[in-house]
């Protein structure tokens, strides 16, 4: 017994005595090592390193800034050359067949008179106003889709397609479009339908059902206000306006497509630099607001910006429905 040695009390027939606890071996000195013993110690099988992922790239250009994977850029070129070649073979069918060749010319503006007519001047312009407005359509519902978080959420659900929809079908019928065009006045009746749900929404500021839910009520009495505004008409009147209200390319030229094409080039990246104050959206009101984001005015700038793509595309092609709910599952 060493010095070090603690000792445990035992209670025998004789009263407690002190005693010293047995010394235990431990596995290395009960079995010994590997090379005492002779055998040879047996490694685990490495697990294979992942294989390294595709860098992105980091843009940098104030106020703009963001990362591009490989994969994003290769899906998007994809998507753009599909939506290219789908194009030119719009315009290339029709009574008046094309070859694909010969409209690529055409796009270029060489080839013969009769194929430059009909491409430049009769087919592309209803081709680009009916893509334009697909764009803005889907750019619309996507920016309302994630303000409310509710993935049902839309222009033609909230009131802002029928609201446009409405302005124009008086401007036709009954003549009240003051000079002004159909883009104006489908503005116009965006624009006043979506203050109308903002403002009957507003309670302490505004939710995302709240909108959905008044905007519901809304598209029902612009959808009221359409119809009898058709039983009012006259008859040929009325039928330009269901022409219209059913949504079709028909006659479409470049008058319609250049506003909408203008009116993109300025919603769009308007659409992008607030899809990034959106983000802390997500989180819910209470944990934006502590992220110093105003959420209110957000909300409402996301509004304003749908409000004007949805006009400029329902006033080039009609309201469509179901495109901006589709577009952005």
């Amino acid at each position: 017994m060493t010095p070090d040695t603690p000792l445990s009390k035992t209670t025998g027939p004789d009263g407690p005595t002190d005693t010293v606890p047995e010394k235990t071996t431990g596995p290395a000195e009960s079995t010994g090592t590997a090379e005492s013993t002779g055998t040879t110690a047996t490694t685990g099988t490495r697990t294979p390193l992942p294989k390294a992922a595709a860098r992105p790239f980091r843009l940098a250009f104030p106020p703009l800034s963001g990362t591009l994977r490989p994969r994003q850029l290769a899906v998007t070129g994809g998507l753009v050359v599909a939506v290219f070649a789908a194009l030119c073979w719009h315009v290339s069918i029709g009574e008046y067949g094309i070859p694909l060749a010969d409209v690529a010319r055409a796009l270029t503006g060489s080839g013969d008179a009769g194929t430059l007519l009909v491409v430049q001047e009769l087919r592309l312009p209803r081709a680009m106003t009916g893509l334009l407005a697909g764009i803005a359509f889907g750019m619309s519902g996507a920016l309302l889709q994630t303000m409310t978080r509710n993935p049902l959420a839309s222009p033609d659900m909230i009131g802002l397609t029928q609201g446009a929809g409405t302005a124009v079908v008086a401007g036709i019928v009954l003549g009240w479009d003051f000079g002004l065009g159909t883009q104006a006045l489908g503005l116009f009746g965006a624009l006043a339908s979506a203050l109308i749900v903002y403002g009957l929404a507003w309670r302490r500021g505004t939710t995302g059902y709240r909108i959905i839910l008044v905007g519901i009520g809304v598209s029902w009495i612009c959808l009221s206000a359409t119809d009898y505004l058709l039983a009012r008409g006259g008859r040929f009147q009325a039928q330009a306006a269901l022409g219209w209200l059913v949504g079709n390319l028909n006659g479409r030229d470049w008058q319609q497509a250049e506003p909408l094409a203008y009116a993109l080039a300025v919603l769009v990246p308007a659409a992008l630099l607030i899809g990034r104050l959106m983000r802390t959206l997500q989180l819910g009101d209470d944990v934006a607001k502590g992220l110093g984001t105003r959420v209110q005015t957000v909300r409402l700038t996301v509004l304003l910006t749908g409000v004007g793509l949805v006009a400029f595309a329902t006033a080039a092609a009609g309201p469509v429905a179901f495109v901006a709910l589709a577009a952005p599952q």
